[in-house]
């Protein structure tokens, strides 16, 4: 959609309430995308294996919203091998957001251990998934299922995860045109949900 601009809180959450997110690598300017198709889960879509269900059942794993906002983001970033779009600045500016109430945490533990997570930014009844970790087997969709219950629970509307990959749709995840995308955002912007 577009290059160049900056980070800042302002800006950013301007870009989310028009459906345009930050996705670029470091070094390069900012690109702004807004991809059509678009991504999501709807609130009531997730495809939970019985397998899943067996681990979340187990209480192997406790999960926790807000308490490790930096230790979730950078597990998003440390990708050996892969490399990230979480650049420095990226993490700078979320954690910005995060100090200001609107991006959040969800964070999946093994004993002490952070074992996954996921962050996004929530406004109104948007929830806009940024990314997830494990380092541990099943903690991202252990996340995943606590935080789209968390979003049911909480009247949210449109649970946005930008761009379709094999691991999410076999979550669940779907795509929709984004004319149709950004008619359900309209209308998740307006409602009065809260995330925490």
């Amino acid at each position: 959609m577009a290059l160049g601009g900056d980070l800042r809180p302002s800006q950013l959450l301007k870009a989310y309430r028009r459906g345009i997110f930050p996705w670029y690598d470091e070094g390069d300017p900012i690109c702004w995308w807004s991809p059509d198709p678009r991504a999501i889960i709807e609130i009531d879509g997730l495809r939970v294996s019985r397998r899943l269900w067996r681990t979340i059942r187990s209480a192997r794993f406790t999960a926790t919203v807000n308490c490790d906002f930096a230790g979730v983001i950078r597990g998003c970033a440390d990708r050996p091998g892969e490399g990230s779009w979480i650049t420095p600045d990226m993490i700078r500016a979320y954690e910005e957001l995060h100090r200001l109430g609107h991006a959040h945490s969800l964070e999946v533990w093994h004993g002490d251990e952070l074992a996954g997570g996921i962050y996004g930014v929530a406004i109104g009844g948007f929830f806009a998934g940024e990314s997830m970790f494990t380092r541990v087997r099943d903690a991202s969709k252990v996340a995943l299922v606590y935080l789209t219950d968390r979003l049911r629970q909480r009247g949210f509307r449109l649970f946005d995860i930008q761009m379709l990959t094999d691991h999410t749709a076999r979550l669940g995840a779907i795509e929709v045109p984004r004319a149709a995308y950004l008619k359900r955002l309209k209308k998740a912007l307006a409602f009065p949900a809260a995330f925490v």
